[in-house]
């Protein structure tokens, strides 16, 4: 039975992983967004919640060693904890990009459910700072509030948060090897 209940999961998984042109496409774009920014002297600021702040930070540190793009994520205890104490933690993310984005910077927004408060008003906040792009990561509902403030949007088809989430993931970790044209993964 657990052996039955595995391979309907990694079967469920791998269906999710066969994109479309239209993600394909979308993918491609990010990457060329990010180079733009990099190359206009910006950088890409990156957020997320929970497993997705954990993603965050380790697109975030591949993005800088191997890609050679400067990009930052703001999962430091003291800084949330100080920006949520002073401005409520639905405000945290815009008071940060208020703070740490200049106009040339592309934001990356990684929200499983796409209606998290603290992002939604991060990406009110990018899109008003006039930043140079805003993407978003996204899953559940398709129209979620977060994916209509995005300039660029991957929705996965799932309401299964670890699905959601490892998807995210090798995503942005594929942006890094289009980035740095590694192919290491072949046999």
């Amino acid at each position: 039975m657990e052996k039955q209940i595995l391979q309907d999961y990694f079967n469920d998984l791998s269906k999710l992983l066969s994109f479309d042109d239209e993600i394909l496409h979308k993918i491609v774009e990010i990457k060329s967004k990010i180079i733009t920014t990099n190359e206009n002297g910006g950088k890409i600021l990156i957020f997320g919640n929970g497993g997705s702040a954990a993603i965050a930070s380790h697109f975030s540190v591949d993005l800088t060693k191997n890609a050679k793009v400067r990009s930052v994520n703001f999962n430091e205890a003291d800084l949330i904890t100080c920006f949520a104490n002073d401005f409520g933690f639905e405000n945290w993310i815009a008071e940060a990009i208020n703070f740490y984005a200049d106009e040339q910077d592309s934001v990356i927004f990684i929200s499983s459910s796409g209606k998290s408060q603290n992002m939604v008003l991060g990406a009110e906040k990018a899109k008003q700072s006039n930043l140079n792009s805003i993407i978003t990561f996204t899953g559940f509902e398709k129209d979620n509030l977060l994916s209509s403030k995005g300039d660029i949007n991957i929705w996965i088809d799932s309401k299964a948060y670890n699905f959601v989430e490892n998807i995210h993931q090798i995503i942005l970790l594929s942006i890094v090897d289009l980035i740095i044209g590694d192919r290491h993964y072949e046999a």
